[in-house]
């Protein structure tokens, strides 16, 4: 049998006569068949020629394992605004049953930004690998296109090269000025159109240390926003007190240094993570400030039950020094990885401290079409506020943002996630790819 799925089976000689039929017409046979699985969810098992997934790892049978799972799309956040839609994600196994490539094509609709198509691709050729890409583009103002690699392989893998490119617009943005006090009657909308790199290369030293070294450029400029019904940032502010709104340059290097006992990068459900940051940004190097950012950051993972529970904490803070610096260089909190109870860059100053509780509760280990999937609950606190400093901090600083995570985990790799988080705004939801934290 070539296709295993609830209440569809299609026999082996039927399909071979329809793909030498089209064998001619490889475009028109790749989307002929991906209909075909979009239609209806399913397991499928193809030559591997005929994959046209890159980078298809060398412990891959002749014959892959290919996973379709269709998905509606319903998301909602404080910044968008509802969005609703669908998307179908192929993934491709190897032959011990691990994901090497994913592949979601995606069509959401916003009352906002009208028809956004978008596609996400997700490639694992080897576990010292992998490159990541996402091109999304709106019928209104909004598009963002990125791509991130990551390889360990090199020095007997003790040196990790990482990169992330990205060019995007985003018509949502929202800026109500300085301070934990902002108040929501200040909000003011702008677009952030910018592009831009991060660029890093690690090397590790005794298994658990690693020292790291970046190059991070951005070139933001500011333009009108997609909602009318709000005030335009301009309007409001001015480059007089808000620095960087008529558009800024940054060019900065980093130097890290961090310490690992995480079971695993991506999902980990064990052990511990520090690191400690510096990054100057120099009008000399390109910038359009002379300013610093100093960053500190913990995590802990403690597993319970056999690891069905984890408890997880986050503590982290974040101090920029300098004159004039741009608005959306300095310490910013809110969105779906920090305070979500809040839309992203809801608080902005020059310090922020930031604690994230979480409990991850496997509920149950399904297998849906093929993939077997962890299926978890999340309540979370996050606490955090910004400051002019760490020593003018007060309770009075801070958020409390109560909420609850829905997450499905395919280990080693993948991670999706609904998030509810509850602040004096109201309620934030966030849908994405992988852990908060």
């Amino acid at each position: 049998m070539l296709i295993d799925s609830a209440g569809a089976q299609c026999y082996k000689p039927r399909m071979q006569t329809i793909l030498s039929i089209l064998r001619p017409f490889r475009c028109v046979r790749t989307i002929f068949c991906a209909s075909l699985l979009f239609l209806v969810g399913c397991t499928s098992y193809i030559p591997r020629d005929d994959s046209y997934l890159p980078l298809t790892s060398d412990s891959t049978d002749d014959t892959i394992k290919l996973v379709t799972v269709p998905l509606p799309v319903i998301a909602a956040s404080p910044n968008e605004g509802v969005t609703t839609g669908a998307l179908a994600a192929f993934l491709a196994h190897n032959r011990r049953d691990e994901i090497t490539a994913l592949l979601a094509p995606q069509v959401t609709y916003n009352d906002t930004f009208g028809v956004t198509a978008s596609l996400y691709g997700a490639f694992y050729p080897t576990p010292d690998r992998n490159f990541e890409f996402n091109l999304s583009q709106s019928g209104r103002v909004n598009h963002d296109y990125e791509l991130r690699v990551r390889d360990t392989s090199l020095l007997d893998h003790k040196l990790e090269l990482n990169g992330f490119f990205f060019k995007l617009v985003d018509g949502s943005s929202r800026f109500f000025g300085f301070n934990a006090k902002s108040p929501q009657q200040m909000e003011t909308n702008y677009a952030n159109d910018e592009f831009g790199y991060n660029i890093s290369a690690g090397y590790r030293i005794g298994g658990r240390l690693q020292v790291t070294l970046g190059d991070r450029f951005r070139d933001v400029g500011i333009r009108s926003g997609a909602f009318g019904g709000l005030p335009d940032i301009k309007d409001r502010f001015s480059s007089a007190t808000v620095p960087g709104i008529d558009g800024f340059t940054t060019h900065a290097v980093r130097l890290s240094l961090s310490y690992s006992t995480l079971d695993n990068r991506d999902t980990p459900t064990d052990g511990a993570y520090a690191r400690i940051s510096f990054e100057p940004t120099m009008k000399a190097w390109g910038g359009s400030g002379d300013y610093r950012h100093y960053e500190i950051e913990t995590k802990g993972y403690v597993p319970l039950g056999n690891g069905r529970y984890v408890s997880v904490f986050r503590l982290m803070y974040n101090q920029t020094i300098g004159d004039n610096v741009p608005f959306l260089e300095q310490s910013i909190l809110g969105g779906e990885s920090t305070l979500r109870g809040y839309g992203r860059n809801r608080f902005i100053d020059n310090s922020f401290l930031l604690c994230n509780l979480e409990e991850r509760i496997r509920l149950f280990r399904w297998e849906v079409f093929g993939v077997t999937a962890d299926w978890e609950v999340a309540p979370f606190i996050d606490l955090g506020g910004v400051m002019e400093s760490l020593n003018k901090a007060n309770s009075s600083n801070f958020e409390f943002n109560p909420g609850i995570g829905f997450r499905a985990i395919v280990r080693p790799n993948i991670v999706g996630r609904v998030d509810l988080g509850i602040g004096k705004d109201g309620p934030a939801v966030f849908v994405g790819l992988g852990y908060p934290f």
